[in-house]
Formats: C-alpha cells, structure tokens, sequence
C-alpha cells in the first residue's frame, strides 16, 4: 500500500481510517478543514462544499505524495437534522455538496493517478442511504445519491480501479455532538465502533488487482439497516 488520500480526516471514521492505513504500512494523507488528530500525518486544508477547490486540492495532495497513489477514500460528512422548511436552503445545500458532489469531486481529480496505479476508491455512504426517514432529508439525498454514484462509477471503472461502497450504521463519533438532544442517539444506542468500518475500508483497499469488494453494510449488531 502506498499514498492514500482520506478526506474528513482528522475526525470521527476519517481519523480512524488513517491510523489504521498507518497500522498497514501505508502513508495516509488527509484532505479536511481542521489538522489531523495524529500528528505528522500530511494535510491540506480545505473547504470540502467548494467542489472546485476540493478537486484543485485532490490534485496537489497527488502532488505532494509524490503522484503515487494506490487509494482515496472520501470520509468526510456532515448533517444538520431537522425539518425541510427548518433547515436553512444554504445549509441545506452545503451538506449535499459536502456529502456527495466533494465525494465526486475528489474522485475525478484522483482518477488518472487511480488507473495508473491501478488502486482503489471507497465511498462513504450511511444506512440512511438505504433508508429514508424525516427531518433528513439533506443527508438521504445525499448519501442515496452516493450509493447510486458509487454503483455507477463501479461499472465504469470496472477493471481499471477497485470501486467500494461502504454503508456504515451510526458509530461512536462526534458526528451527534452539535445536534439537538432529540436528533441524538439515547442512552442505550449501541454504535459501531469507527475502528472496526475502518479495519473493513483497509480490507477493501488491500484487495488484490483482479479482485473487488464492491459493497459493505457495517452496522452494531442490533441496528436494523433495511427499510
């Protein structure tokens, strides 16, 4: 494993997926607006909701790594819960666009470096991508839109780049801190632990040329992830 490029890195499953490409011996690099939690990972800031500036920065990341890159992995994502003529139209917009157009983004600056190294995409999704529920409506259009980008891109790339689909349940992040108390998790929600969607994001990178893993529910053992 080389250079892999993780953006929302230096939080929550992004942070947890660098630590475990640096476990494997690889060299992580964080796209994020906030520094790493480990220190000496390389990074670049970056406003992800400028899908220009996150495709400008993809491509200097490649740069910086020497142009060796055998994977990106696009963590980076956000939600603000709550009704559609709640949440404000620009928020409502920002995390679309950091949820699923960055998502796009990234990968289409990284592809020509992806297909010479003949490495490997994982995508971000959520179990609110296969299922829908109110006061979201933001993060399903998002994050099903990813599912269904991720499946089209797979088909495209088939053969030239690995292609994975992670769709996480709800983990043990900081992702709930700033909600509402009623948009929380209760005191008895059982999350995922963010090591182990990581361990299985390693998994998929570290596949070998001819093989792929194209999609993973990874979810606590009591999550229900089906409509």
């Amino acid at each position: 494993m080389d250079a892999v490029i993780v953006t929302g890195g230096s939080s929550g499953l992004g942070a947890a997926v660098v630590d475990a490409v640096d476990r494997a011996g690889g060299r992580p690099f964080v796209i994020d607006r906030q520094a790493p939690a480990s220190a000496g990972v390389p990074w670049i800031e970056c406003d992800l909701a400028d899908t220009r500036a996150a495709e400008q920065t993809t491509r200097k990341a490649i740069e910086q790594t020497g142009g060796r890159v055998s994977g990106v992995v696009t963590a980076a994502g956000f939600d603000v819960p709550g009704a559609l003529d709640d949440v404000p139209g620009d928020v409502w917009d920002r995390i679309v666009a950091v949820d699923l157009l960055a998502t796009a983004a990234v990968i289409r600056a990284a592809l020509p470096a992806l297909k010479e190294s003949h490495g490997g995409v994982v995508t971000i999704a959520s179990t609110l991508g296969i299922k829908a529920v109110g006061d979201a409506t933001a993060y399903c259009a998002a994050k099903f839109g990813v599912v269904g980008f991720t499946r089209a891109l797979a088909a495209e790339l088939a053969g030239q780049v690995g292609v994975t689909l992670i769709i996480p349940g709800g983990m043990r992040t900081k992702f709930f801190d700033e909600r509402e108390e009623r948009y929380k998790p209760g005191p008895d929600a059982k999350l995922n632990d963010p090591a182990h969607v990581a361990e299985a994001i390693l998994f998929a990178l570290r596949q070998p040329a001819g093989c792929a893993v194209r999609e993973l529910i990874i979810a606590g053992e009591t999550e229900t992830s089906y409509p």
